[in-house]
């Protein structure tokens, strides 16, 4: 397989306050090796973004990236059972990635990143998420 690599900057908005950190975790592999940090920022418009830094993992057919309602995406049962969003195709398997969160996503239920293989089913690696420090200090 070849690697697809993408450098997407954090998104900006116009005239508001910089992106907010709201919750992160440190991927870690599971079928196949990935590493990196998912991070979720409230942006200064009021959306989300979920973005994906120093990232890494094997590149497939069809690897999506959901977010999943469990505390955590350790294995394909958990995925399957819990529930998930499906954020859409993954850009590239190296680099820095940005996805778009609806407005509705309850993010005190989806608390893990998992990088899924849609054909083969098997979750590649996964992140559970945490508030992060600057959250807390709000």
């Amino acid at each position: 397989m070849v690697n697809r690599r993408v450098d997407e900057g954090l998104p900006t908005t116009q005239g508001g306050p910089s992106a907010q950190p709201l919750e992160s975790g440190r991927f870690y592999s599971i079928l196949h090796p990935t590493e990196g940090t998912a991070t979720i920022f409230q942006m200064g418009d009021g959306t989300r973004v979920l973005r994906l830094t120093s990232f890494s993992t094997s590149n497939g057919p069809d690897v999506h990236v959901y977010m999943v309602a469990a505390d955590d995406a350790k294995d394909v049962a958990t995925v399957q059972q819990a529930g998930f969003i499906d954020l859409g195709v993954l850009k590239g398997n190296i680099g820095d990635q940005n996805y778009k969160l609806g407005s509705d996503l309850d993010l005190a239920k989806y608390r893990a990143v998992s990088i899924w293989c849609k054909r083969f089913s098997v979750n590649f690696g996964a992140a559970a998420l945490r508030p992060t420090e600057a959250s807390q200090n709000q």
